[in-house]
């Protein structure tokens, strides 16, 4: 029942200098700080020689829980799913879904009499929630044939994990897992970041080390790095309640060169994106991911648009981490916000 759009700010940050390309990154946002200090941490990134990142894995989770009237028969299944010999079978069952699905493995965890598979697939330029749902769906039926008293109590058994924060989301990935990482010169630390290269290391491993484990955080070893991702999720027409486990994030910070230079890096294990389907055909979140480059499916190379977009984000934020994290190593967090979140007119009579 769609009435109408709730209107979000865009702003723009960059250039990105990420891979040797550089990038115009959107972001969605009511915080006006927000884009202000990402684009402060594209300018150090810039005047540093830029980032690189590497893309370590890709591929979409769903786990369905049966039940059986025994753990020993349930125990029975665990072992077909994991048994390589069967693997071949059960992919291609599973990839009739879609001709860009493509299984990758089952792990499966027993609790009691009851079974959870944790299905992991290629899903090409989607983000592929639905493509992942019916290639499990298929399997399951296929399954019921040797294990007829298995009782498919729910395709989604939390063992995924969507929307929630997971360890197995943490530990294992889901979606797209990658490492972002630069190398800060001394004098754009000093220049552009209004700090030093030891106060931002101090403050690296009290805060995102040692404060979010304290605080018993759970991939959450970060600055703000939801505050990103959620920003261009929003602008590109992502689901923005899978923020959770996309934010997963932490944060590195290492002293170079005889602690002139930072080395800082960000790995984030479960960026969940897609460059087709759902918000993404929008006509302004197209228009974002177009600006990106990344926009629909890469006919030549499937899955290389959303593969992309997710290291953009990730180069984001490392370059919000970093601009962050001087801001507070600085002393210039509560001035910054006062300066940038504070409007001198009511801009919410602006559009009558």
């Amino acid at each position: 029942m769609p009435i109408g759009f709730v209107q979000i700010p865009v702003g723009i940050v960059g250039p990105l200098l990420l891979d040797d390309y550089e990038y115009s990154v959107p972001m969605a946002t009511t915080e006006g700080c927000l884009v202000a200090s990402t684009n402060r941490g594209c300018k150090a990134i810039y005047a540093s020689g830029g980032a690189t990142s590497a893309l370590l894995k890709d591929g979409m989770t769903r786990a369905p829980v049966v039940r059986f009237g025994s753990a020993k028969r349930a125990a029975e299944l665990k072992f077909f799913m994991e048994n390589p010999d069967n693997f071949d079978t059960l992919a291609v069952v599973f990839n009739r879904s879609s001709r860009f699905a493509r299984l990758q493995g089952v792990h499966c965890s027993i609790a009691g009499k009851n079974l959870f598979m944790r299905f992991c697939c290629g899903t090409g330029d989607a983000m592929g929630m639905n493509m992942v749902s019916k290639g499990v769906q298929n399997v399951l039926e296929f399954l019921q044939n040797d294990f007829p008293d298995m009782d498919v109590i729910g395709i989604s058994g939390n063992f995924c994990s969507d929307k929630k924060p997971a360890a197995v989301n943490w530990i294992e990935g889901r979606g797209k897992s990658v490492v972002c990482e630069a190398i800060i010169k001394e004098e754009v630390v000093k220049k552009v970041l209004k700090t030093s290269v030891s106060s931002l290391v101090e403050l690296n491993v009290l805060k995102n080390l040692a404060g979010s484990a304290v605080a018993g955080s759970l991939g959450g070893f970060n600055a703000h790095a939801s505050n990103i991702v959620s920003a261009i999720f929003i602008a590109t027409g992502q689901d923005p309640a899978q923020n959770v486990e996309s934010s997963h994030c932490i944060t590195m910070m290492e002293p170079l060169n005889d602690g002139k230079d930072l080395h800082i890096s960000v790995t984030m294990p479960s960026i969940e994106v897609g460059t087709v389907g759902g918000g993404t055909q929008l006509a302004s979140q197209s228009a974002c991911l177009n600006l990106l480059g990344v926009k629909g499916a890469n006919r030549e190379s499937p899955g290389s648009n959303s593969r992309l977009l997710a290291t953009i984000i990730a180069g984001a934020v490392l370059a919000g981490e970093l601009s962050l994290m001087s801001a507070i190593a600085a002393g210039q967090l509560v001035k910054s916000h006062m300066k940038y979140n504070r409007s001198s007119k009511d801009v919410s009579k602006v559009g009558s």
